[in-house]
């Protein structure tokens, strides 16, 4: 499959808190309409450069480009780093969507009040308008039956499908999950990854931070392996599974036999 030109592209990005560095000169391209997974060790510095890509952190050098616009700040020529006004970063932060692992939805509010309050308060939308795109959104991930119901009545996987038809209600044109299934137990895992594996049918641009080694392996289109803020391999699935692998990368797996990996070990 041939993927059209990258949605976001990262250059050289480094973040550092105080004297430790935790992003080396990170480069990556998004590719636009495929899935791609970041994965890891814990504390690689996966979240991150997710957190990066969001504009929720700031990057200490380096750019990035989403569709072609500078994120945050630009490099021009003879000068450092140049901070884009407010307006700008607002414009380009508007087509990027965040899904967490927490699922931070307001407990006063029932699932379809979670979805709307944005697009009222933020997008000012007519109420009409915003409830019939909230439904059609929880409808997407198969929620519409618990529209009216509160967060507490709903199940944790229930909570975070709500979380994602919530990003998706404001019409992102690239979507972040990080480690979205981290506070589910399995079977709950299982119908959130099947809502990321259908956006990922449909064409939606995602970037997923994920531990979920069997997820990543057949929905993801391009896998990047983080070690200690460096990415250490990137490519299609087929190349970064195929045998022999990078032995840090067959360390990584061996870890989480439990958690699909097994799969790969014996099959690549």
């Amino acid at each position: 499959m041939t993927l059209s030109p990258a949605a976001v592209s990262i250059r050289d990005l480094s973040k550092s808190y105080g004297k430790t560095e935790v992003l080396h000169s990170v480069s990556l391209e998004v590719p636009r309409g495929a899935t791609t997974c970041l994965i890891g060790p814990s504390g690689s510095g996966k979240s991150t450069l997710l957190r990066c890509i969001a504009f929720l952190e700031e990057a200490t050098s380096g750019t990035i480009l989403v569709d072609g616009q500078p994120l945050g700040f630009e490099e021009r020529e003879g000068a450092k780093r140049v901070r884009l006004s407010p307006q700008r970063i607002r414009e380009v932060r508007a087509g990027i969507g965040m899904v967490f692992q927490q699922f931070n939805l307001w407990p006063h509010m029932t699932a379809l009040g979670n979805v709307t309050e944005a697009l009222v308060t933020v997008r000012r939308l007519p109420k009409k308008e915003a409830t019939e795109r909230g439904m059609a959104q929880l409808a997407h991930v198969g929620l519409e039956a618990r529209a009216h119901h509160y967060p507490s009545e709903l199940s944790g996987g229930q909570q975070q499908r709500v979380a994602i038809a919530r990003a998706l209600a404001l019409e992102p044109q690239i979507l972040l999950f990080d480690e979205p299934t981290a506070s589910l137990d399995p079977e709950l895992t299982g119908e959130v990854l099947n809502v990321m594996r259908r956006l990922g049918e449909e064409g939606m641009t995602m970037v997923v931070v994920t531990h979920e080694i069997g997820f990543a392996a057949t929905v993801g289109q391009r896998i990047a392996f983080l070690d200690h803020g460096r990415i250490l391999l990137d490519g299609a699935p087929g190349e970064i599974f195929a045998s022999p692998r990078h032995p840090r990368l067959t360390q990584f797996l061996e870890t989480y036999l439990d958690r699909g990996a097994a799969m790969l070990l014996k099959e690549a």
